[in-house]
């Protein structure tokens, strides 16, 4: 039975640039209800219920197929919430020495990844969310459409940006491009350093 995580901080702890409205309607609303609709999902396969949710995500091919789309959504969205509110923080201070090397290895600078990274997430059609993940050694930027994780690509999230429109239209409307910019001041850099640092 999963249980919908607390918040690692007040619902206003991200003000000015997460509102506190849509944090109370994003987590006590949405995530409970993939919170729920996963274990619905779940009731009828009481053999899948010891799994984590990460590893239902990573192994969607063994689940029944007559839950397997709920698993995928719901799932997804209970785990893609969960990692979403632990790298955020009301302090961001900057990546430590060891990812910041590797952003700049892969992608030049940190300002130039930020920039690929937020082109990704702008330009994310639909409901999704725009990821820093490591694939096979490799940091990537991808991006994600609905809840879909990229724990079923076989790859670790690392950072990520949830553009759906419930995550920013009370605040942002339909500018989500400000939203992103916004987001930037509210990273927890040290969670994904910690992350990162825990994949070698």
């Amino acid at each position: 039975m999963f249980t919908l995580p607390a918040l690692p901080y007040d619902y206003a702890a991200l003000e000015p640039y997460i509102d506190a409205e849509t944090m109370h309607l994003h987590h006590d609303k949405h995530h409970a209800a993939y919170t729920k609709n996963l274990n619905d999902a779940l009731a009828t396969h009481p053999e899948f219920t010891p799994k984590s949710a990460e590893d239902l995500l990573i192994d969607l091919v063994s689940v029944p197929e007559d839950i397997r789309t709920k698993v995928k959504n719901n799932g997804g969205g209970y785990v893609n919430h969960s990692f979403f509110w632990e790298i955020m923080a009301s302090q961001a201070p900057p990546p430590d020495s060891k990812l910041l090397s590797a952003l700049n290895s892969a992608f030049g600078t940190l300002d130039t990844f930020k920039e690929k990274f937020t082109a990704a997430a702008v330009g994310q059609f639909g409901s999704g969310w725009a990821w820093l993940v490591a694939d096979h050694g490799r940091l990537v930027i991808t991006s994600t459409g609905n809840q879909d994780s990229p724990l079923s690509q076989n790859q670790t999230p690392l950072l990520a940006v949830d553009v759906w429109e419930h995550a920013y239209y009370l605040k942002y409307q339909n500018r989500r491009a400000e939203y992103i910019t916004a987001w930037w001041h509210v990273v927890n850099w040290m969670r994904v350093s910690e992350i990162f640092a825990g994949l070698s």
